[in-house]
């Protein structure tokens, strides 16, 4: 049986624009004359419409005229602002977009204007995130894309920030951003529609939700969008309101409904009022807008996940090698002074970069292509002690030794352990009595070597004390000196632990495998050592977050948390995260019950090389409740 949806009964279906709809609505006009190139509906009640003639148009419920801010607009998107609401449309005068509060009673706030572009814009549209950061998208011409920071909970930027850029469909003119899944819908005329990632450490990868006949549902090129509770509404060629609901990985086209009345709809407003779905569209033909109410879109199988964030209080200089460069930090906490601890970190296309706990790069040392880094304290060298940072270094397939000097922290090259692996890769230290300083280094092939380090008379040496391997490509490590455990990641598959000893077992017991929360590739490991509880890091890159374990069996999952954007001190999150670090010492300041280190793989705000994040622990324990 047929269906047909009107603002009263339904009725029977009807076949349009050589598809067949299940069900069809007829649209009442809606009784304004406002010549307008967009609309936004209002929380609650009300719109408001962009014209490029009559400026910004406050309407009421019936359409009737209650305010007006004089100019010549275009687009219009919209989000809640305190007892308001927020609007994102263009100034045509200025060639600007613009940010303008429009507060409960009508009254127009102070505007947040951006600078003009540096092309066309077709299109642009307002997107929130979990931590209530506020964004404008802008889709210009030649499939230019900008993302910027606007604002951050009921507060507008002072000056609008350029988080990163984008690469868009060439004709792309739509766009709209759903808040609940971070999901950004982008038209491309007459192939179909896209989804991007909306958050700013989203990668620049689209999935299709729909495409046009006959690879897809779609009859002609979109002109409308709208985002609501579940899913994404679109007009289509006919006129006809396609329906998707997210599922999973993927979209469910739930049917066209036939649109029975204008006759080129386009500037779809959607909102949802006690369980349906109220729309409104302006036709082109005519100029008059038109109104309905269909029935809300279904509930998704799985509401989206969210994990808590986390946001960096300090970030490194960026590396100076473009590309996949920065990988793996390493804590060296100062006896002398926790203040003057140092972070090393590798640049794994030029050497070892040794930062402050400012974030201010301090040394750089050419020692070739190093992976990955870890540090000890108590090294004897020659007659002295120095502390000790071993690479892995690509260039010659060797353990490259450094001496940090306990009185100032000044890294400084010493020697080289050669190795017979062909691809060395991760590297972890393990140093379970004063003075035995040991160190665990991986091939790409699965194999694992141990080495116990010295250097009696100044001169570096590695004894290899024991082998074994994993199946497939390992990387991160981390040696629990305490318990004398070595945790380790194969990338694919999952982590591991087995005895650190040389004598132990070579004998992997499963910790945590790769699935639904620890997504692939398992990257870097770290152990943090609380005065109550132990707990074991993990980088999961494939959803951009960080895993906290017990560090001793069961090994519990305490949760998973993410590394956001800190707009207060203009640091961007994290994603596509190498290598990690944690260490529980009183660094002072925010750092006070220790601090964790993030490699990030995509710098943004502004758009740059890599670099390092610090996140305080305190933070983390509060977010997920840890001892």
């Amino acid at each position: 049986m047929k269906r047909r949806y009107s603002l009263t009964p339904l009725l029977a279906g009807l076949l349009l624009a050589g598809y067949a709809c299940a069900e069809s609505v007829a649209l009442q006009p809606w009784p304004t004359r406002a010549k307008a190139q967009a609309i936004a509906l209002l929380p609650g009640a009300g719109s408001v419409v962009a014209s490029k003639r009559d400026g910004l148009l406050l309407l009421d419920e019936a359409g009737s005229e209650r305010g007006r801010l004089a100019g010549r607009y275009d687009f219009l998107d919209q989000r809640p602002w305190g007892d308001g609401s927020l609007l994102a449309t263009f100034d045509r005068e200025r060639q600007q977009p613009l940010l303008q509060p429009l507060a409960g009673d009508g009254h127009w706030g102070a505007a947040l204007r951006l600078p003009s572009p540096d092309f066309a814009v077709n299109g642009q549209c307002l997107y929130r995130d979990a931590s209530a950061n506020l964004y404008l998208f802008l889709v210009g011409e030649n499939g230019q894309g900008e993302q910027w920071l606007v604002g951050h909970g009921q507060k507008l930027e002072r000056e609008a920030r350029k988080v990163r850029r984008l690469a868009l469909p060439p004709s792309a003119e739509l766009c709209r951003a759903d808040d609940s899944d971070a999901t950004l819908y982008v038209d491309e005329p007459g192939i179909g529609l896209w989804a991007y990632g909306a958050n700013p450490e989203a990668d620049g990868s689209r999935l299709p939700v729909d495409l046009s006949a006959p690879y897809g549902k779609l009859v002609g090129s979109l002109s409308g969008l709208a985002v609501v509770p579940d899913g994404v509404l679109a007009l289509d060629k006919g006129p006809a309101l396609q329906r998707y609901v997210r599922q999973g990985d993927g979209w469910e086209n739930l049917g066209a409904i036939a649109l029975n009345g204008p006759k080129k709809a386009e500037q779809l407003a959607a909102t949802e009022q006690a369980g349906t779905l109220r729309i409104v569209l302006q036709d082109d033909a005519s100029g008059h807008y038109y109104h309905a109410e269909v029935p809300a879109l279904p509930a998704r199988a799985e509401a989206p996940r969210t994990l808590p964030e986390v946001m960096p209080a300090v970030q490194t200089q960026s590396v100076q090698r473009h590309g996949d460069a920065a990988d793996d930090p390493a804590i060296w906490v100062s006896a002398k002074n926790p203040k003057l601890s140092r972070v090393l970190g590798t640049n794994k296309q030029e050497g070892l970069l040794v930062f402050d706990l400012q974030g201010r790069q301090l040394q750089s040392l050419a020692a070739g292509l190093v992976n990955n880094v870890d540090v000890r304290h108590g090294f004897r060298l020659g007659n002295r002690r120095v502390d000790l940072a071993v690479a892995s270094n690509r260039s010659d397939n060797s353990l490259t030794l450094f001496a940090i000097e306990p009185a100032d922290g000044k890294v400084r090259e010493i020697g080289r352990v050669p190795t017979p692996l062909e691809e060395v890769y991760g590297l972890c230290l393990y140093a379970p009595r004063d003075g035995d300083i040991q160190a665990f280094v991986n091939d790409k092939d699965g194999r694992f070597q141990q080495y116990r380090l010295s250097a009696p008379g100044g001169q570096v040496k590695g004894e290899l004390l024991r082998e074994f391997r994993v199946a497939s490509q390992p990387e991160g490590c981390v040696a629990d000196d305490r318990n004398q455990r070595l945790f380790l990641g194969e990338e694919d598959v999952a982590v591991w632990t087995l005895g650190a000893e040389p004598d132990a077992k070579a004998e992997p017991e499963q910790v945590l495998a790769v699935g639904d929360l620890l997504r692939d590739d398992v990257e870097g490991l770290a152990l943090y050592h609380g005065a109550k509880a132990s707990y074991l890091l993990v980088s999961s890159q494939g959803n951009d977050s960080y895993l906290v374990l017990d560090a001793a069996a069961p090994y519990r999952v305490r949760g998973a948390f993410r590394v956001g954007l800190n707009a207060a001190a203009g640091i961007d999150g994290t994603s596509e995260t190498d290598g990690i670090e944690v260490t529980s010492a009183n660094l002072g300041g925010a750092f006070g019950q220790g601090m964790l280190v993030v490699q990030d793989g995509r710098k943004r705000l502004p758009e740059g090389t890599q670099n390092f994040k610090y996140v305080p622990w305190a933070d983390i324990a509060r977010a997920l409740n840890l001892d």
